[in-house]
């Protein structure tokens, strides 16, 4: 596990973009899993300018995002499809049959879960999965809960994701109280996966995320197993780990 501690949000957001656009430089046809929420915002918008500069291409690009409200529709302003339009597809030359949201609004949702788990491993699995991540250190939707859960599924929101959530909404009673996510076996199966976090509200998530036991009730904990993770935080969210960690590698990193 690496840690890149940044001095603050913005300088976070340009090295989170610069890892990104390394990765589709080296492989234009690369994976991209992608996130939702305020943090990645800054990462979104360093992409754009490095696309409008022409310093990277998303023709070839294929996108998973990780999660999406249950039965909000896609046209609502706080739906994860409306969030990845406004803040990224709108502003690149993404091709619209490579990207990929789950639809909350399917059906037979069972179906789509396993529809979409599918979609990822015929496309060869995911190159760089960005995550953010709660305060109760959740990934994608993945609350604190009694076993990791392996592939897309349907969840429950846990009351404080909600809460931390309402802020996008008129009121707390607009957030809604299922989502379709990844799980944490789907993310976990990614080549590499960049976790990002800002403020002082992350810092106890972190260290539980780097020193922690690894527990279902702490979702990000199983990331101390994965062999390529790096986290890039700014100075708040790192403020409750050692200097020491700083460019930490454990001994799963070393795992080819």
């Amino acid at each position: 596990m690496r840690i890149i501690v940044c001095e603050n949000y913005e300088s976070l957001s340009k090295k989170a973009a610069q890892i990104i656009g390394s990765q589709m430089i080296l492989e234009p046809k690369s994976v991209l899993g992608l996130a939702t929420g305020s943090t990645p915002i800054g990462m979104y918008k360093n992409l754009i300018k490095m696309y409008e500069e022409g310093l990277i291409d998303f023709s070839k690009i294929t996108t998973f995002n990780l999660d999406e409200y249950y039965k909000l529709p896609i046209d609502n302003n706080q739906s994860y499809h409306y969030f990845m339009d406004n803040h990224l597809f709108n502003h690149i030359n993404i091709h619209r049959e490579n990207i990929h949201i789950p639809n909350g609004m399917a059906k037979d949702i069972e179906a789509e879960c396993t529809s979409y788990d599918r979609m990822i491993d015929d496309k060869g699995g995911i190159d760089i999965q960005v995550l953010g991540i709660g305060n109760n250190a959740h990934i994608g939707f993945n609350e604190p809960t009694i076993n990791f859960n392996k592939g897309t599924h349907i969840v429950t929101l846990d009351e404080s994701t909600r809460q931390a959530n309402a802020r996008f909404f008129n009121n707390l009673d607009e957030v809604p109280t299922k989502a379709i996510t990844m799980g944490t076996g789907s993310i976990f199966k990614s080549k590499k996966i960049l976790l990002l976090a800002s403020g002082k509200n992350k810092a106890e998530a972190i260290y539980n995320t780097v020193h922690g036991k690894v527990t279902p009730e702490v979702p990000s904990s199983i990331l101390q197993f994965h062999q390529n993770v790096i986290l890039i935080l700014d100075k708040e969210a790192a403020s409750l780990l050692k200097e020491e960690d700083y460019e930490l590698v454990n001994e799963f990193s070393k795992v080819k």
